[in-house]
């Protein structure tokens, strides 16, 4: 299936709304984002953050306040939908329930009044994509949500649009059809190597499927990072608290070298990999991931009061001087179990530990 991807440049794009009892509420507030082609971007946060907002505009279905959007070389701010060059996936799927998955996936084209010889074509490769060739005469009432998600899929990339877009496109199916789902999306979107902007508020799935993820809230673009740079370096609170599961803990530098930072933590002296600004003497906050606690050895004491087994991991909870603390340790097994009310040791991994 052949697309020319488009480079999305999004140029101070503003949202403003007026509410009758809010007053004016601004929903998008000066969002610069640039999205290469090809890329598959994220728009993650929670909800009222802003990003089915930049969504909508994006796809022509809300106008801008103010700012610019750039698809490919050409402004489409004030565009209809039908003139921007894209493609959307929407969340309830939005297929025809009187036409069967064939007339589905063609509507579009017989729109654009393409031969019906290369309407076949395009329709019969894309339902090869997703391994649907004997579903071409069902409806969708016939179909499992999957199922219908597949045939939305390829009826957006049928039309070989340089964007593609995704509203939740996950959110109606269970949690073990998420999984293939996201899974085949990004399989599909690396095959075709179309540009690809996707909403959720689902942490994990922005995770799977993103080479770059934008973290939003109220409206403000919070960070932008590959999947790994925003879990393992997150630029503030808010983020090292909507990825995944953190634990935030006061400190103060005590010592720097060109390789690595020494720190007070609740008393005790802790060298982590990581080279700062700060000056010593400065009071920081570090950011510690539950699975960088290590569990029975260290300098740190603390009491547990909780712990749970969960099979492939047991999780803690920690009173470290007042203050609970989560902690994972994988493969239990293993390891030794810790009850709740034991004493015991911990430590940091040097190298997991973040200062924001």
């Amino acid at each position: 299936m052949i697309t020319s991807a488009k480079r999305v440049h999004l140029q101070k794009l503003t949202k403003t709304f007026i509410t009758s009892n809010r007053g004016e509420v601004k929903a998008v507030q000066q969002v610069d984002l640039n999205i290469e082609p090809g890329e598959f971007v994220t728009l993650l946060g929670p909800s009222g953050c802003g990003k089915t907002t930049i969504l909508r505009m994006v796809a022509g279905f809300e106008p801008p306040t103010s700012g610019a959007i750039i698809i490919g070389d050409e402004d489409v701010s004030a565009l209809t939908p039908d003139k921007r060059d894209l493609g959307m996936v929407f969340q309830n799927y939005a297929l025809f329930p009187h036409l069967n998955v064939y007339n589905n996936i063609g509507y579009g084209l017989k729109l654009k009044k393409l031969p019906t010889s290369e309407v076949k074509e395009r329709v019969e490769e894309a339902l090869k994509m997703v391994q649907m060739d004997d579903f071409s005469s069902r409806v969708p009432s016939q179909m499992s949500g999957g199922q219908q998600q597949r045939v939305a899929l390829v009826r957006a990339l049928v039309m070989q649009p340089g964007v593609l877009l995704f509203d939740e496109p996950l959110s109606n199916l269970d949690a073990k059809l998420r999984v293939h789902m996201r899974d085949e999306i990004r399989k599909i979107q690396k095959e075709v190597g179309i540009t690809t902007i996707y909403v959720t508020h689902d942490q994990s799935e922005a995770m799977a499927v993103s080479d770059k993820v934008v973290i939003m809230n109220l409206g403000v673009i919070q960070q932008v990072g590959s999947p790994q740079e925003v879990y393992q370096s997150p630029s503030n609170e808010f983020v090292a608290n909507f990825i995944g599961k953190a634990n935030i803990l006061d400190a103060k530098i005590t010592n720097k070298s060109a390789e690595d930072t020494t720190l007070m933590i609740h008393g005790t002296p802790f060298k982590v990999r990581q080279v700062v600004s700060y000056e010593v003497g400065a009071d920081v906050r570090i950011v510690v991931r539950p699975e960088s606690i290590i569990i029975g050895e260290g300098p740190f004491k603390a009491n547990v009061t909780k712990s749970i087994y969960m099979g492939d991991n047991q999780d803690y909870e920690l009173d470290f001087d007042g203050m609970i603390i989560k902690a994972t340790d994988f493969n239990p097994v293993a390891k030794t179990v810790y009850p709740e009310k034991t004493a015991l040791e911990f430590s940091f991994d040097p190298k997991s530990v973040y200062i924001l």
